[in-house]
């Protein structure tokens, strides 16, 4: 049993390694390849909520939800890799990941760097910690669901692989 779990953390790890590489393709380089908006927009946002999320002079929710969205995994993968870690320094994770992120599109100006955004993905993750805990309550056992989202893991990291090498075949 013990080889099985080092096996599962194993998976886990390489999986959280390659959702890292993919959060910042996304976020940096916004799925351009090869890269051409290297050092062409440089903007900077420190008032949370503000013009950045007005498009046509409505809030643009779509940007809010799929910046959430991208850091849930985050979340989980946090919560199973670092289960010993206290929540602030979970929730930590989180907001520095973002604010790296951030920060990397300020200094290779790729992209306007924008408080809301940390906020957004920290909220994300802090989203993704929690529905690992419900998938734990649902299958009251921590491995069986490490298990279940390592699957699910496997399935969306394959299909995303896939999607990246579609972009990089219909760009070439």
């Amino acid at each position: 049993m013990k080889y099985e779990i080092n096996k599962t953390n194993k998976l886990t790890n390489i999986l959280f390694v390659i959702y890292l590489i993919a959060v910042f393709e996304i976020i940096i380089f916004k799925l351009e390849l090869p890269f051409r908006n290297i050092g062409y927009l440089r903007n900077i946002n420190l008032i949370p909520f503000n013009e950045s999320l007005i498009v046509n002079g409505k809030i643009d929710f779509s940007e809010i939800i799929m910046n959430m969205v991208i850091f849930m995994p985050l979340g989980i993968y946090v919560e199973i890799i670092f289960s010993k870690w206290s929540i602030m320094k979970k929730f930590s994770i989180f907001f520095i990941i973002s604010l790296i992120c951030e920060l990397l599109q300020y200094i290779f100006a790729v992209g306007a760097s924008d408080i809301t955004d940390i906020i957004n993905n920290t909220l994300g993750g802090i989203i993704g910690f929690l529905i690992f805990k419900v998938i734990v309550k649902i299958f009251n056992n921590r491995d069986k669901a490490h298990k279940v989202v390592n699957v699910i893991a496997v399935i969306g990291t394959v299909l995303m692989i896939l999607l990246l090498a579609i972009i990089l075949i219909i760009n070439l």
